[in-house]
């Protein structure tokens, strides 16, 4: 989101905001001569207040609720969203104190834009409001453009936020990155939402995850935690991924849940209490069970976190672990393929033997065989494959 600041050497106000690569600014305004410090610094902080509220519509969309009904959290958000329309009027008209008391409305994204409308009261400049409606304007175009999935220009910052949703057209966008080269590459994190390239990124860690498991006879489920052995991996977010999505869940299911919960979290909330106490009452009973060190045991077996992904970043820290884990089904498949003792000189060979299918002990391709292929092909045969099986499910991603 933008945040406003005040420069006291050239008395004017200036916006910020962050493009994923660093953060741009500009200058909102210069200030009346006789504005003091007070008053300028009123202004940048109701206007931060106002463009928080604003964005939140974006990081916390009505359509991530169960319900609408009037009092639900679905009701407020939307009535915050539905509060756009009347922001510029309430900075220009906003409710002033009257009779010692003032008004102030239940619609978050309302009051901020009344508070913004008294600050600039208290300066009494209606150039300066009019320039303030301007730059207030272009922040609530740049939230309707992110909407749609345009993240250019001042709607670039949202790929710094985590939402609550991802949409269609930018998990599309983050498809066609991962098609190209399913490894990933800066522009997931410079160009795409971050929930929508995470998305995009659960579906083809699937598809890694399917090749990998068909390539070593693992369960996909199993694929990064023996990765991991051999070089270390985030691999409990991934995995968790990976096995819901072998129940029958949408990759853009799986995401938004973990999505939501670790942004619950963030704001102090259990998202599931019924499933954290069951895990507290299975430590309990397993540990009981044991004569030995019961208490250490315990220790170990309690849950320790609410949620897998950090939540200060959720969105972006799902991203990263699931770029980790398709990473770490090469790692598996390279494996399972590569001699490390092998000649690298020695002829490679396509054919499997008839007697030991391919990634079974001493068959060509397995760990130790000879003359196994070197790593370049690995990798390509690897991500053909990979393409393939995302390719045969790509109905499931949008």
């Amino acid at each position: 989101m933008s945040r406003y600041g005040y420069d006291p050497a050239r008395r004017a106000l200036i916006v910020s905001w962050a493009t994923g690569t660093g953060d741009l600014a500009a200058t909102v305004a210069v200030l009346p001569p006789a504005t003091t410090d007070s008053d300028a610094l009123r202004l940048a902080e109701q206007l931060t207040f106002l463009t928080a509220a604003a964005w939140r519509t974006y990081t916390h969309p009505a359509s991530a609720t169960p319900s609408l009904a009037t009092g639900s959290e679905g009701w407020r958000r939307h009535s915050d969203r539905q509060a756009f329309t009347s922001v510029l009027t309430a900075i220009r008209h906003p409710q002033l104190p009257h009779n010692g008391t003032q008004r102030q409305s239940y619609v978050i994204v309302h009051e901020a834009a009344h508070r913004v409308g008294r600050a600039l009261h208290a300066i009494g400049s209606q150039d300066l409001t009019e320039k303030i409606t301007t730059d207030v304007r272009a922040e609530l175009d740049a939230i309707e453009q992110a909407e749609c999935g345009d993240l250019t220009g001042r709607a670039r910052q949202a790929i710094t936020l985590t939402r609550a949703d991802a949409s269609p057209v930018q998990v599309a966008a983050a498809d066609a990155i991962l098609a190209e080269d399913p490894f990933g590459n800066t522009r997931l994190c410079t160009d795409i939402d971050p929930a929508a390239a995470a998305t995009a990124a659960a579906h083809w860690l699937h598809a890694a995850a399917t090749v990998a498991a068909h390539h070593t006879g693992l369960d996909p489920t199993q694929i990064l935690i023996e990765a991991d052995n051999i070089e270390a991996l985030p691999h409990e977010s991934p995995t968790v991924v990976l096995e819901r999505m072998g129940t029958g869940e949408t990759p853009r299911d799986v995401v938004l849940q973990l999505i939501t919960d670790a942004m619950a979290v963030a704001e102090g909330a259990i998202p599931d209490l019924d499933t954290l106490l069951a895990a507290v009452e299975a430590a309990h009973e397993r540990a009981d069970s044991f004569e030995d060190q019961p208490d250490e045991l315990r220790h170990t077996l309690m849950p320790h976190r609410l949620t897998p992904l950090d939540p200060a970043r959720p969105a972006t820290d799902l991203l990263e672990d699931l770029l980790a884990g398709i990473h770490g089904c090469w790692l598996l498949y390279r494996e399972y393929t590569e001699s490390p003792d092998a000649d690298p000189d020695a002829a490679c060979t396509d054919e499997a033997d008839d007697d030991h299918p391919t990634g079974a002990p001493g068959a060509p391709g397995a760990p130790g065989a000879p003359g196994a292929p070197d790593e370049e092909r690995i990798t390509t045969t690897f991500l053909d494959q990979v393409r393939a099986a995302a390719a045969a499910r790509r109905s499931e991603l949008l």
